[in-house]
């Protein structure tokens, strides 16, 4: 099985949760740093729609970019296109499989996709 995992490297979570993936035999991880190689927006979208959550669901509100920029954290197109232009701002991490996706917070969330 493949799974994909937006991951920041300086985040324990998001290293718990790529450990997680890498001791489960049969899974062939692929790591995206979404910081240095961010997802569109399209992709952000999909991802999420994958995971049955809304954007705002997604959203780091406690990062200084959300008060800088003066977002609303209610308007779901408005997060999506903050989330495209300050990565920052997505969720970590986010494993994506086949069978669907998740937002691995905690990490162990992460292996309901495998």
């Amino acid at each position: 099985m493949k799974a994909t995992i937006w991951h920041n490297p300086r985040c324990s979570k998001s290293r718990a949760a790529l450990t997680i993936l890498q001791e489960t035999p049969g899974v062939d991880v692929e790591v995206v740093e979404y910081l240095k190689t961010p997802p569109t927006r399209a992709e952000i979208e999909a991802v999420l729609a994958k995971a049955g959550v809304r954007p705002s669901q997604a959203l780091r509100k406690g990062e200084a970019v959300v008060k800088e920029i003066g977002l609303d954290v209610t308007d779901e197109a408005a997060v999506l296109d903050a989330m495209a232009a300050h990565p920052i701002l997505i969720e970590r991490a986010i494993v994506i499989t086949d069978k669907g996706a998740v937002i691995a917070r905690p990490p162990e969330r992460a292996s309901e996709v495998l």
